[in-house]
């Protein structure tokens, strides 16, 4: 609405300038004599001569002044880089956890999404340790120090992931357990997030042998299974468990994710080990357990 229209409304449907010729016909006498503004209309001149004048010039000022903010702080965030993840590798070894999470937070008011932080700082991270520790350049204490340091930094994370958390949609139930005996657990648990995030219902296991992972199979019913496996020693073993899972599965039209630091270098291997997908990331596997829940639905007896 304009100041004119709005002048109008506040006035009954007219406006008054002194000069108008709608002024004339509805007001004046017929000797066309002008009558005298009454003093109702003298403050409602100057009411509208107040908003062009000053109001409206302040309001424009403070929206251009909101877009330039947001331009800067569009222009100055960034997603964290390498050296982001090797200064954090650095600090979860050298330091206390609180001093991770402080460095962690710089980042994130440079403008980083929380998104961003688990998928590009926090994950690469866990990458990271786990070099240093095949290149001999960390003992297996400091890397499963750096590594009990990266979950806390990611259940500091959690409660806003939970914050944004969709509700839990039928047929969307997936277990997410390591391959039994496997020792990197921070990549599922993060991919853990992420599904919680987008209405999964996850259970999440770390099993010891092979008969503890088939004895959950034994008593519960999932749409989606996500196993992660490190190195290709586990492989064989990696192949018979999905083979046993699909025979003992109570839903016989059950998906199998995969996923790992091997299936990053090969993700060719997810078919050779008898799963449906792989997912490089959290992000990645909600995209994957939506699409082989959807597809494997008319399976299911």
């Amino acid at each position: 609405m304009c100041i004119g229209e709005i002048s109008e409304e506040l006035s009954g449907g007219r406006s008054w300038d002194g000069n108008s010729p709608e002024y004339d016909k509805g007001v004046c006498s017929t000797d066309s004599v002008p009558a005298a503004p009454s003093e109702a209309e003298i403050r409602m001149a100057r009411l509208v001569r107040t908003i062009e004048g000053e109001i409206v010039p302040r309001l424009v000022l403070a929206r251009r002044s909101q877009k330039t903010a947001s331009r800067t702080r569009t222009q100055t965030s960034r997603s964290p880089d390498e050296l982001d993840v090797k200064e954090l590798v650095r600090l979860l070894l050298a330091h206390d956890v609180a001093v991770s999470s402080a460095y962690v937070e710089t980042v994130r008011q440079r403008g980083a999404s929380l998104e961003s932080i688990c998928l590009d700082l926090l994950a690469p991270a866990a990458r990271e340790l786990g070099k240093l520790w095949e290149l001999d350049e960390c003992d297996f204490m400091q890397v499963t120090v750096g590594l009990c340091r990266l979950h806390q930094l990611l259940r500091e994370l959690s409660p806003e992931f939970r914050g944004d958390e969709e509700e839990v949609r039928d047929n969307r139930r997936i277990l997410l357990a390591t391959c039994p005996g496997e020792q990197h657990t921070f990549g599922i648990t993060l991919v853990a997030q992420f599904l919680r995030r987008a209405g999964w219902d996850v259970w999440n296991e770390f099993p010891a042998t092979h008969a503890e992972i088939m004895e959950i199979f034994t008593h519960n019913s999932f749409s989606v299974v996500g196993l992660s496996v490190a190195t290709d020693t586990k492989l064989e073993e990696l192949t018979a468990t999905i083979r046993a899972i699909r025979l003992a599965s109570r839903n016989r039209g059950i998906g199998i994710l995969v996923g790992g630091p091997i299936l990053l270098q090969r993700p060719e291997l997810a078919a050779q080990v008898g799963a449906d997908a792989t997912a490089a990331d959290g992000a990645e596997a909600v995209i994957r357990a939506e699409h082989i829940c959807n597809a494997l639905a008319g399976r299911a007896p």
